[in-house]
């Protein structure tokens, strides 16, 4: 059954990819001023929308191009999500003067407008794009979203307990390492397919 492998490649692809990423400081910034609860339904409403445009694209893409150039493209692309991963994602003073000019009333509307915002043209909705282009859009939308979350929760539960003695620089290798190795096999047997061997 393609679902499951769908869910979790969603799912892990975007786990590791929200690893060290801006949007982590944005969830870790707003937990320090909204209930935890309120920060993740946040969190979650803002991925749902953001990663459901991306399944979209991941649609409309996989339609347009043929499967062994969309299998060499997304090898390609998780090499980039490699190398983006060790570079890291820092939220710089636009980034912060942007989410707070984007405040209104409610918590909850607070927190998913900043994190959409932050989110658009993230890496994870990226890796969403090239998850989805590879599988059917439902499991890749779910496991994405939860991808997401989780890794978002984990960063706010470890953030209030360890603080700043995360081992960012760990994580970021770690998930790096495990984008090269999907996008060197990703990349082979594209590179096969399109060349006909």
């Amino acid at each position: 059954m393609e679902f499951l492998p769908a869910l979790a490649a969603g799912t892990l692809v975007v786990f590791l990819a929200e690893m060290g990423d801006k949007t982590q400081l944005v969830a870790l910034s707003l937990a320090t001023r909204y209930r935890w609860w309120t920060v993740l339904a946040g969190i979650t409403a803002a991925t749902v929308a953001v990663h459901g445009l991306s399944v979209l694209l991941a649609e409309i893409l996989g339609l347009a191009i043929p499967t062994d150039w969309v299998t060499l493209v997304a090898g390609i692309a998780f090499l980039g999500f490699g190398l983006w991963t060790l570079r890291g994602d820092e939220m710089t003073e636009a980034d912060e003067r942007r989410a707070a000019s984007r405040r209104v009333r409610s918590a909850f509307l607070t927190v998913a407008a900043v994190f959409f915002v932050a989110e658009l043209g993230d890496k994870t909705m990226l890796a969403t794009i090239t998850v989805g282009t590879q599988y059917h859009w439902l499991p890749v939308w779910i496991g994405s979203t939860v991808g997401m979350v989780a890794a978002d929760a984990v960063a706010i539960a470890l953030g209030a307990v360890l603080g700043k003695k995360l081992p960012e620089r760990a994580v970021q290798i770690a998930a790096a390492v495990l984008f090269f190795a999907a996008g060197a096999v990703m990349t082979l047997q594209g590179a096969l397919m399109v060349s006909g061997a």
